[in-house]
């Protein structure tokens, strides 16, 4: 009989220890920045239990998130950290590192805290350069925290990343109906490595056009090119339909170009534009038929200058991005120097989301052109990378018309350079502003070219921009950081003075760079027609030799 008692209390020992290993705590964390907790914020959710500890979000939980999206789990009988990605389509990836958590180096501190009633200690690490102080309770006897970091300490209730971002424990729960959620999927998701995972995952999040794919552009008469893929002006115009997702205004769109050279050893003046087709006569016609399709600009310096400006039948090409290519990189590679080691090819990219009323949600042709009369020429590849944003944005819907482009990107087919400028009137162009538009702006894009000693690609000019006679802008456009891109430049010319010419100093461009717009602001035009002028001091005529000026311009605003 007296044994009774003694075997009583050894089987509720027991059950307690049992029903603690099988108890799954539920901890709700929110976030603050510099002491203020963002509102509308989806809490971060630890489900933590002897055999495992899961991390995810409340509205992940409640199935409201939209993927992509992940959730991470520490498998407490190896120590290994899961990560598992849910996609749109319905895919799941999972990868496993069993030493992701023991390989944690955190210094262990004598401080201590009050948090929830539960009494932490403290703990620091560093990551990246970011200082992440933790504080954790081993009072629970369960291991958790927010993240992957921490993990084995105990149960971490706040991190503390450089003193001023914070992850805080707002609520503790034992059992909740969550709690069977604290597991791997099953069946288990499909195992990749982690680079594997990474990729697939940021892949996800945006959304790749692809365009060209190393598409030769060279002096030819050739037509052939891939499908869908066509060729004017001698080859040296490729030109493709692209049909763009409709995304929120918000968005960001990237336009992404990487080229090298199949032949041509010099540095090329290249752009991507799209190509308007809206009003009766487009840019379009003239590269299937001839540069006599094109509407004529004439101010009075007796040349004719064919589709450089709008007109009310006629839309100029759409700029999105001026770049120039190198001296001749992968191809003379060979061409080697001590101590450098050349690139591969160049690659520019390109933040476009001010354009992005100009083509979200439409098919537009989109085209590139590298001027050169090399019958091996240049490849090219471009894409555009589109990065969904749902942001709420003004009432006013945004606008772009393109109003001028002085390059000549059928220059191997007859169209003329850029040289009005060499006349007082230099480029006018008249426009109309609708009844309610406002912040108007004009996206400005210039380059002065003329390749010896006084052309005006190496002398510094001072460009000028007017409306309806009133100076509103100046600037003088030059770039002096030519010599940071030498490894892209393998057959650039070398000099007695030990530079070598993609060293020098240019009119706003370096050899295998791009040259970013500028935004003018214009002021509060009324509505009507308004004419604007572009003035630059071009150099004369040197010899065989001349000065020009490639000059683009886009008016932007809400109506």
């Amino acid at each position: 009989m007296k044994s009774f008692p003694i075997f009583i209390l050894l089987l509720l020992c027991f059950y307690e220890s049992h029903a603690q290993t099988n108890d799954v705590w539920q901890i709700t964390y929110l976030r603050k920045n510099n002491g203020k907790v963002p509102p509308n914020q989806d809490p971060i959710i630890v489900l933590a239990s002897a055999s495992g500890t899961s991390v995810s979000s409340e509205k992940t939980i409640k199935g409201e998130t939209k993927p992509p999206f992940e959730i991470s789990f520490v498998d407490r009988t190896d120590n290994s950290l899961y990560q598992i990605a849910f996609f749109a389509n319905g895919k799941t990836l999972m990868t496993q590192d069993s030493k992701a958590l023991a390989e944690q180096k955190i210094e262990l501190l004598s401080d201590t805290q009050v948090i929830l009633g539960y009494t932490c200690k403290k703990a620091t690490t560093v990551v990246n350069s970011n200082r992440i102080d933790l504080w954790y309770t081993e009072e629970l006897k369960i291991k958790g925290a927010p993240s992957a970091l921490g993990q084995n300490l105990g149960l971490v209730l706040k991190m503390v990343r450089n003193g001023n971002s914070e992850t805080e424990a707002v609520k503790i729960e034992k059992n909740t109906p969550w709690a069977a959620k604290n597991q791997l999927p099953q069946p288990h998701p499909q195992r990749v490595d982690a680079l594997t995972y990474k990729d697939e995952l940021w892949k996800s999040r945006f959304i790749q056009l692809p365009v060209f794919s190393h598409q030769i552009i060279n002096f030819s008469d050739s037509v052939h090119a891939a499908n869908e893929v066509v060729r004017f002006a001698h080859g040296t115009v490729i030109a493709k339909k692209v049909k763009f997702p409709s995304v929120g205004a918000a968005s960001n769109v990237f336009l992404e170009l990487s080229q090298y050279s199949n032949g041509d050893a010099y540095d090329r003046t290249g752009s991507v534009f799209m190509i308007p087709t809206q009003r009766k006569v487009s840019f379009l016609d003239a590269l299937q038929k001839s540069v006599k399709e094109l509407p004529i600009y004439e101010n009075g310096n007796g040349k004719q200058y064919q589709g450089v400006v709008q007109t009310p039948d006629y839309l100029p090409v759409l700029e999105l991005m001026r770049f120039f290519t190198p001296f001749g990189v992968r191809q003379y590679n060979y061409l080697q120097l001590k101590n450098k080691t050349w690139a591969d090819s160049t690659y520019y990219r390109q933040d476009i989301s001010d354009l992005l009323p100009a083509y979200n949600g439409q098919e537009v042709w989109v085209a590139v052109f590298i001027g050169n009369y090399d019958k091996g020429g240049h490849k090219v590849s471009l894409n555009f990378s589109v990065h969904p944003n749902e942001r709420p944005t003004a009432k006013q819907q945004s606008r772009i018309v393109p109003l001028f482009n002085t390059t000549n990107v059928m220059e191997m087919a007859g169209q003329e350079y850029g040289t009005m400028f060499n006349n007082e009137k230099g480029l006018q162009v008249t426009f109309d502003v609708p009844e309610g538009a406002k912040n108007l702006k004009l996206r400005y894009i210039t380059t002065g070219h003329g390749g010896w000693g006084n052309g005006d690609e190496f002398v510094p000019k001072a460009n000028t921009i007017s409306v309806d006679g009133r100076q509103i802008f100046t600037i003088t456009p030059w770039r002096a950081d030519c010599g940071s891109y030498r490894l892209v430049n393998p057959a650039s010319g070398n000099f007695n003075n030990g530079l070598s010419s993609s060293d020098l100093s240019r009119s706003n461009w370096c050899p295998g760079t791009v040259t970013n717009p500028i935004w003018i602001e214009l002021g509060n035009l009324p509505a009507g027609k308004h004419t604007l002028q572009v003035h630059i001091p071009q150099g004369l005529p040197e010899g065989g030799s001349f000065s020009a000026w490639n000059v683009s311009g886009a008016l932007m605003g809400e109506w």
